[in-house]
């Protein structure tokens, strides 16, 4: 019976058998998207160095000079450094290092500050690479894999379906919690065998899930383990079933 990379799917990255119980405690490996602001502090004497004058509000002026094709080139650099990585299957440590690189100078420009709040969150979106190896099912035989993974998110009603394609075609869906404009807390409620025969989530089966970047093609999303996920939109107009 697989339902080891349904039950983990990427709302979360705990491992999940129907030999073993299913550890979804949430973390706080995920970065928060709050930050402190400082009080203005007037100085009779600045004493700061010219570089570090310029250190201290480089990232201020940057946001100025981010044009379309900076992001645009960059995403193609992302999705070219993923394409022969079977969706992270393949992918070495040295890999994995340079995609999370290039994937946080995405993040840095992310268009929508809010994505909860965003209908670009809507709609179903194909999983095109991940960390994860409960969701890669690196330890099953490459033919009992599952060819594509899918995630479905209808933000106004907070409800999240996470698909397999074959060869077992299983599913689970999810409540989703805000903790704030970027971050959800996920609750798995129903699992479907098949596609079919439903089975009931236990309570443990929870997580977080942090998106980092959002457009109207591209999602980069990171979970409470500390796992990157990197999803491309296939169809906005899908609702998931009541």
């Amino acid at each position: 019976m697989a339902l080891s990379s349904t039950c983990s799917l990427f709302l979360n990255t705990t491992d999940y058998s129907p030999h073993k119980s299913l550890h979804c405690l949430p973390s706080s490996s995920s970065s928060s998207s709050h930050f402190p602001f400082k009080p203005l502090i007037h100085h009779t004497h600045n004493t700061l160095p010219l570089s570090q004058k310029w250190t201290t509000n480089v990232s201020f002026f940057t946001s100025f000079f981010i044009k379309p094709k900076d992001v645009s080139i960059i995403k193609e650099d992302l999705l070219q450094a993923i394409a022969s990585l079977d969706r992270g299957a393949d992918a070495t440590p040295e890999d994995q290092q340079s995609v999370d690189q290039i994937a946080r100078k995405l993040e840095a420009l992310n268009p929508t500050k809010e994505p909860l709040k965003s209908n670009l969150l809507d709609g179903k979106w194909e999983l095109i690479y991940t960390t994860s190896q409960s969701i890669l099912q690196i330890k099953r035989p490459k033919f009992l894999r599952s060819v594509t993974n899918y995630q479905a998110i209808n933000a106004d009603t907070l409800r999240a379906q996470n698909m397999e394609s074959r060869p077992f075609f299983n599913q689970v869906t999810a409540d989703l919690t805000p903790l704030n404009t970027r971050k959800v807390a996920v609750k798995f409620d129903t699992f479907k065998i098949g596609g079919f025969i439903p089975v009931k989530a236990p309570d443990t089966a929870r997580g977080e899930l942090e998106i980092t970047y959002l457009d109207e093609e591209l999602r980069v999303s990171r979970g409470d383990k500390g796992n990157l996920f990197i999803l491309k939109m296939v169809d906005p107009s899908y609702r998931i079933p009541a």
